[in-house]
This record gives structure tokens, C-alpha cells and sequence, in this order.
């Protein structure tokens, strides 16, 4: 695992944590590395998983950002209720390659064993539209996945860009902030009814006992 880019107190963050999921080949940590790095590295090791800790800044807020470069086991998703990487995950970035059509029906197959009442918030993308004319996957392709999957996307190149790349993880950790903080209000919120449920409750108790004139 790697440290990077912290330069005040982790107890002050806000943390984020950002499961990258794809088939072996679609530039999982090239995206994962230019986003933290900005450099773009071509060749890595397909069997290795990485997580990287990163400070990042999301709209002016200072986020503690770890990211899980993960690498399938066995060829095939398992994104099941009871998976590490569902249990650890506050967000998953679905990556395909445009170049490899099974890689596309690989995060399709992902994001449809993931149970519905737990998901996290998801991100798709397409990656290396830099080689275009080896394209197997259209664009309408993703964008009607993304539909279906009721999140946003985008096609863009670990190879040639930054800020699309940026954008990409920028975006699925504000759709992770927006969960969180709706379920830390709704949180509140049931806390606040049960609260005032046992104060009307008590007020009654201690009319019922008051001395009689």
C-alpha cells in the first residue's frame, strides 16, 4: 500500500474508499496511477493489487481518498453482499476497455450480482477511446449501461488525458459524499423520532403520578 500526498491529520478528513473493478487488461491502475499521479505508466502487473491513501481536494473539501486496485480472482466478478470489496467499498469505478467486448460484459455481470439494498454508489467508464480504430464496445453501448445501471459515465484514456481521468474518480466521490451524508441525516433523523417518542412518553408517566389537589 501506498501513502501519499498527506499532509495534515487523518482524523481531520473526510474518507472515501474506491474500489476499481474490471478485467484483467483495462487499465485499472493506469487510471488509478494518472489520477493520483498524474503520469500516465503502461505496464503492470495483472495479477497484483494495489490500494493507494491520497489527499484529495472534491469541491474544497479536503478528502482522505484509498483506492483499491483489485484484481479478479478466477476471471470473474464476485460482487456478491458478502464480497471484501462490497463490505470495504463507500464507491466502485467499473472499468471496461472500448477495445474488448468481453471486458464490457464483465462489469455488466458485476454490477448485476451486486445486491440492491447494499450498493454503493457506482461509476462506469470506458477506457482507451485513444485506439479508436480497434473499438469493439460503441459509445451508445456504455451510454445505455449506464442507464441501466442509473450512474454516470464516461469514455476517456489513461494514455492521453488528466483531467477526464480526474473527473471520472472526482465524480463518483461526490455521489460517495452525497450518500454519506444523506445517511448520516437520515441517521439523525431516527435518532430525533425516538428521542421524541420517549419524551412525550415520560411527560405522560409524570402527569400520571403528579399529586392530586
Amino acid at each position: 500500500m501506498t501513502t501519499r500526498g498527506i499532509r495534515r491529520k487523518k482524523s481531520y478528513l473526510a474518507e472515501i474508499k474506491v474500489a476499481v473493478i474490471g478485467a484483467p487488461g483495462v487499465g485499472k491502475s493506469a487510471l488509478t496511477v494518472r489520477f493520483l499521479t498524474k503520469r500516465y505508466i503502461g505496464e503492470y502487473d495483472h495479477q497484483a493489487e494495489n490500494r493507494h491513501k491520497y489527499e484529495i481536494m472534491v469541491d474544497g473539501e479536503a478528502v482522505l481518498c484509498e483506492i483499491w486496485d483489485t484484481c479478479p480472482k478466477h476471471g470473474e466478478p464476485s460482487l456478491t453482499a458478502g464480497s471484501e470489496v462490497v463490505q470495504w467499498a463507500d464507491g466502485l469505478l467499473l472499468v471496461y476497455s472500448i477495445t474488448d467486448r468481453d471486458s464490457f460484459n464483465y462489469v455488466r455481470r458485476a454490477k448485476e450480482d451486486l445486491p440492491c439494498e447494499t450498493t454503493p454508489p457506482v461509476a462506469l467508464v470506458g477506457n482507451k477511446v485513444d485506439m479508436v480504430h480497434l473499438r469493439q464496445v460503441s459509445t451508445d453501448e456504455g451510454e445505455i449501461l449506464a442507464k441501466d445501471f442509473e450512474c454516470k459515465f464516461a469514455e476517456i484514456s489513461a494514455a492521453e488525458h488528466v483531467f477526464q481521468v480526474a473527473e471520472a474518480f472526482h465524480d463518483l466521490c461526490r455521489e460517495v459524499i452525497a450518500a454519506k451524508r444523506k445517511s448520516k441525516q437520515s441517521f439523525i433523523d431516527k435518532i430525533d423520532r425516538m428521542l421524541s417518542g420517549s419524551r412525550t412518553y415520560n411527560r405522560g408517566k409524570s402527569d400520571s403520578i403528579s399529586p392530586k389537589d
